[in-house]
């Protein structure tokens, strides 16, 4: 059995999502049962010892780090954005520095909410325009850190447009 709960443990620490007794026994080749007990007992060692980790069960199974240590998380790592918040830092990549307002004009009004998201993350910075009526935004040394991307975002757009030159190429 101690080899079963380190093998589940193995499962918990890669998978990306919560995983039901059913896809772990599946993916290990196991009786259900077995797992049930087996995860019981994990669930037990890591709540037994004072760490950073937990099983959370609450939707199924995984691995996670206490809520008391995110802070920690998200410094090195920021929590994943959703499509629609990676589709206005694309656009502010892409288009820096772009006027706040303009961005509203290409994402719509969701737009704000986004930068507000951004910003905290510190993916992008803002500074008042000339006019003081909007902000420019540009992306931050920690958003080509993020993307693991060497140098700045005009490298970025380089290769975007050359991939654009490329296709044109391909289909003559």
């Amino acid at each position: 059995m101690e080899n079963l709960k380190a093998r589940i443990e193995a499962v918990l620490f890669t998978t990306a999502k919560a995983l039901t007794t059913n896809e772990i026994a599946e993916i290990l080749e196991v009786e259900n049962e077995q797992i049930e007990e087996s995860i019981l007992e994990l669930i037990m060692d890591y709540a037994s010892r004072d760490g950073a980790l937990e099983i959370d069960d609450e939707n199924g199974y995984i691995l996670q780090v206490k809520e008391e240590h995110m802070d920690i998380v998200e410094k090195l790592c920021p929590v994943d954005l959703r499509p629609a918040v990676m589709r206005t830092l694309a656009v502010i990549a892409l288009k820096e520095p772009i006027r706040q307002t303009d961005l509203k004009e290409l994402r719509g009004s969701t737009a704000y909410e986004h930068v507000a998201e951004l910003l905290e993350k510190e993916l992008i910075s803002r500074t008042r325009d000339k006019n003081g009526r909007s902000y420019n935004l540009k992306t931050t040394p920690k958003f080509a850190e993020y993307f693991k991307l060497k140098g700045d975002t005009r490298a970025l757009e380089k290769l975007l447009e050359q991939g654009k030159l490329d296709e044109k190429t391909d289909s003559k």
